[in-house]
């Protein structure tokens, strides 16, 4: 042995989980690395701040030397299977992929706030693909969406041996129905312009009756209510829908 001991490399890219939008539920982990990192980063809509950065208003204050908003160049207006959102966001990711190369490369620590957790559904797992195999890297587990749904909707989601499945609204309403008939419990995200597809499948599927749609789990305006009595087909970016399993009860 040489004696020379080797070093870690100090961390740059950093995926931060802040929860589903209670900044009560943001971790230790994630407090200090966004109260740590040179740059903060977060993804928002044109002329709008994003959702997580809201969140992290709790424990940081707004500072334009170190914050870098990356505005999504679409997002509802175009349908995500159509090569008019499919490409341009493609190169929305390239371009800020090598923005924050940049930072780093000149030694700085950025850290990407993520509502949620970073690693489900997550816009920073694009970015993790393009970096992380060229800058060291944390992913910093949050709080999912879901689990701030239930939790809110007082709705214990998997009994006993109960297989929950995950599904997004975006699938078509064949393949919606089949996958919710065979499971015992659902959350059904990415509902959007997809809520009457879905809740036609969940009719088919019988389970329409133990569907929970659930608004802005945990934020200001949250709601939470049977589907069945939801009268309109309104459903903006922070909503799901719960179907609770109802397995083995000790």
């Amino acid at each position: 042995m040489s004696g020379v001991s080797e070093q870690t490399p100090r961390t740059l890219l950093y995926g931060v989980g802040l929860g589903p939008g209670d900044p009560d539920y943001m971790t230790v982990r994630a407090r200090d690395v966004i109260r740590e990192a040179d740059r903060l980063v977060h993804f928002c809509k044109r002329g709008k701040r994003g959702n997580a950065r809201v969140t992290a208003d709790a424990v940081i204050a707004p500072d334009p030397a170190r914050e870098i908003a990356l505005a999504f160049p679409v997002t509802i207006e175009v349908p995500v299977e159509d090569e008019g959102y499919t490409g341009p966001i493609a190169a929305f990711y390239d371009e800020a992929a090598e923005r924050l190369a940049g930072e780093m490369a000149q030694g700085r620590s950025v850290a990407v706030l993520c509502d949620g957790d970073p690693f489900f559904y997550g816009s920073f797992m694009h970015l993790w693909r393009r970096l992380a195999h060229r800058f060291p890297t944390e992913v910093v587990p949050g709080v999912t969406g879901m689990a701030g749904a239930w939790a809110r909707a007082d709705a214990p989601i998997s009994w006993g041996d109960d297989v929950m499945t995950v599904v997004p609204g975006t699938l078509a309403e064949g393949e919606l129905t089949r996958r919710l008939v065979d499971t015992d419990a659902a959350v059904i995200m990415k509902l959007g312009r997809n809520l009457p597809k879905v809740r036609r499948a969940l009719q088919a599927a019988g389970l329409i009756e133990r569907a929970i749609y659930v608004e802005r789990a945990t934020m200001a305006g949250q709601v939470v209510t049977r589907l069945a009595d939801k009268s309109d087909d309104e459903a903006p970016y922070f909503s799901m829908i719960l179907v609770p399993g109802e397995g083995r009860r000790l």
